[in-house]
């Protein structure tokens, strides 16, 4: 039996650039980006039937690695070696679709539960690329490398992702003081709406000609910059307004029904204290994310929304295995 645990993430700035379609073009990419204790757990444990067995929202029992429709799975066994009698269970503290990365996170921990199950010592920056070859080179997903490096590492740290694709990934400089104040004045709060970032990614490159894709990506990765000097600098309140420009880009990027409703609920948050927030991941749902020293009217506020706070600390550990049977 072997259980991984493997964080998700939230963006902190330059989310985006991390694709390939960007930085393979623009010469890079850049962000800063944090893993969160909320998980994604995988089980890897011997089948005496001698099939595969797959535990996930759905239920999969075939012969062979071929027949498996579950894309990852497929794909991460048959990257893994020869695989018969095996069951794999996933579970998650938080739904698919959410914009934290939720993907990149399994797909490092499929990743990890298999070589460790194959007593295979391969380091998680090595198991970060090898997820990465698996979703976009492999299975074609409109993804970055963000959350498969961060899932990976743990921590707050800034990426530079080269226009060749290859990553170079360091904790943020900052102090253990700024961590914590940073920590306990980030607030999270879930709107209820889950949505393929895949999708969302697709339809952003459809509404915008290429042209004004890329010059405002170009400034998004700016705002990555950004993020990581104040953040670096302790200056937590420019680093709060730096995530309401992020997130007027992306409203430019994706005008939508949703979006505005989103838009509306951001702006009633600064109205009502926090100094800055923004949308996380591709876009169309998910989490938003706040700055706010003092927290309680935004919680106020947000309970009238019937949004729900999903309190969260950083992972320093990245992907590990908890369990070794």
């Amino acid at each position: 039996m072997i259980i991984t645990r493997t964080p998700l993430r939230i963006s902190l700035g330059g989310g985006g650039t991390d694709l390939p379609s960007y930085y393979e073009k623009n010469g890079h990419g850049f962000l800063v980006t944090a893993a969160i204790n909320k998980y994604i757990y995988i089980a890897a444990h011997e089948n005496f039937e001698n099939k595969l067995l797959l535990k996930y929202s759905q239920l999969e029992n075939v012969e062979s690695v071929g027949e498996i429709t579950h894309p990852i799975i497929r794909e991460a066994l048959k990257a893994t070696g020869d695989w018969k009698g095996l069951e794999i269970s996933s579970m998650a503290d938080i739904p698919a679709g959410t914009g934290l990365g939720s993907s990149g996170s399994f797909t490092v921990g499929l990743l990890k539960a298999l070589r460790s199950y194959k007593n295979v010592d391969t380091g998680n920056i090595a198991i970060a690329e090898e997820a990465c070859d698996i979703e976009i080179t492999k299975l074609k997903e409109p993804s970055g490398k963000q959350d498969q490096y961060i899932a990976a590492k743990g921590g707050i740290c800034k990426m530079h992702i080269e226009g060749t694709g290859e990553v170079k990934i360091q904790p943020l400089d900052i102090s253990f003081a700024t961590k914590n104040t940073l920590e306990d004045n980030l607030v999270l709060f879930y709107t209820g709406v889950r949505r393929s970032a895949s999708e969302a990614l697709l339809e952003e490159q459809r509404y915008l000609d290429q042209a004004s894709l890329q010059r405002s990506l170009d400034r998004t990765r700016e705002l990555g910059y950004l993020s990581r000097d104040v953040l670096e600098s302790n200056d937590l309140g420019s680093f709060a307004q730096l995530l309401t420009e992020q997130w007027i880009m992306k409203y430019q990027r994706q005008p939508s029904k949703v979006h505005n409703e989103i838009n509306e609920l951001i702006q009633g948050g600064i109205a009502n204290g926090a100094l800055g927030g923004k949308l996380i991941g591709a876009g169309g749902g998910g989490f938003l994310l706040f700055y706010a020293a003092t927290k309680t009217e935004l919680r106020k506020y947000m309970n009238s929304k019937n949004l729900v706070e999903i309190p969260f600390q950083f992972d320093y550990e990245g992907s590990t295995v908890i369990v070794s049977q």
